[in-house]
């Protein structure tokens, strides 16, 4: 453990669109920010090779250079980006108290505000043929990548409200959607199943799960194994849709910060503000409905004005 306490008006734990809007927006309000950006700097964008939905991109992008965008203007505020993991908090419960946080297990901070903007990470098969092929047609993200798919065939992986949305988001677009259901029954609600019986150009294969995922440089297609009879059938597809959920990665605030039976953290009404004064969370870690870059920046703007009239009413 170092023996030099930093002390800092702002610590951004996160980097991705939370947590670079967040300090684009305490940097120009002279919170002089730090960021630790965690192992995966840029989040779960950088994983998307197009980025076709985020505003002031007419031509699009893809989401390692729109996430180096972002530092680039974070910097240019005065935002001091480290790479580093947060691995230890100690928050303090008294308005105007000092929070404590371990960087990399040894560097101790002294923060008068913290952003939390740590992110969400899907839930993948773990599958060879499907790690190679993330960005070439697997995807865990129909909203984000559904449109590269207009016309052509996809599978969706899945059984719940999730799999059931993205399917039948997919199905407007896409020429035919095949759902594959591990159990012989759907986990979503009866609402989205009826939406999706009754959508025609959806399939649901139940008691079927991916064996592999086709294709070289490119997803061309999925061989499924019915896991009753283990019968192997190859479904030509060009996209590949994981909808099994989303982790939220805030197990270092358990028992510390409230948060739902998923993970997510949870925030005082419209606000970003958890319950410790002077902490705030922001982006996908408190949001499982939107999960979107764009609402991601939105609530990063959020958090770093909740943290500047925090510290303003201190003062």
């Amino acid at each position: 453990m170092s023996n030099t306490i930093e002390k800092i008006k702002c610590l951004i734990i996160g980097s991705g669109p939370a947590g670079y809007t967040a300090a684009i927006y305490a940097s120009r309000a002279d919170m002089k920010p730090v960021m630790y950006t965690g192992m995966q700097m840029g989040g779960q964008l950088t994983t998307t090779t197009e980025v076709d939905n985020f505003p002031g991109y007419p031509n699009g992008t893809d989401g390692t250079a729109m996430m180096e965008d972002l530092k680039n203007q974070a910097e240019r505020f005065g935002t001091e980006v480290r790479f580093g993991l947060v691995t230890k908090v100690e928050f303090s419960t008294e308005v105007g108290g000092v929070h404590k946080v371990i960087v990399d297990e040894e560097k101790e901070i002294e923060a008068e505000t913290v952003i939390i903007s740590t992110g969400a990470t899907a839930k993948y098969l773990g599958l060879e043929s499907e790690e190679r092929l993330k960005g070439g047609g697997v995807s865990a993200c129909a909203t984000c990548d559904g449109f590269f798919y207009k016309g052509q065939d996809v599978v969706v992986v899945g059984a719940g409200d999730t799999a059931a949305e993205e399917a039948t988001y997919l199905a407007n677009i896409c020429n035919k959607v095949t759902m594959l259901v591990r159990k012989d029954y759907m986990k979503a609600s009866k609402a989205m199943q009826h939406r999706v019986n009754k959508t025609e150009n959806i399939e649901v294969l139940f008691n079927t799960e991916i064996d592999e995922v086709l294709g070289t440089n490119v997803v061309e297609g999925v061989r499924a194994v019915n896991n009753q009879s283990k019968d192997k059938i190859d479904i030509p597809v060009t996209g590949v849709f994981i909808a099994i959920g989303h982790t939220p990665n805030t197990n270092i605030f358990k028992g510390i910060l409230d948060m739902d039976d998923a993970g997510y953290l949870i925030t005082e009404g419209k606000s970003t503000k958890t319950n410790i004064p002077g902490v705030f969370a922001a982006g996908d870690v408190q949001d499982k409905e939107y999960r979107q870059a764009v609402t991601a920046a939105g609530t990063g703007c959020m958090a770093a004005l909740d943290a500047e009239r925090y510290l303003g009413a201190l003062h």
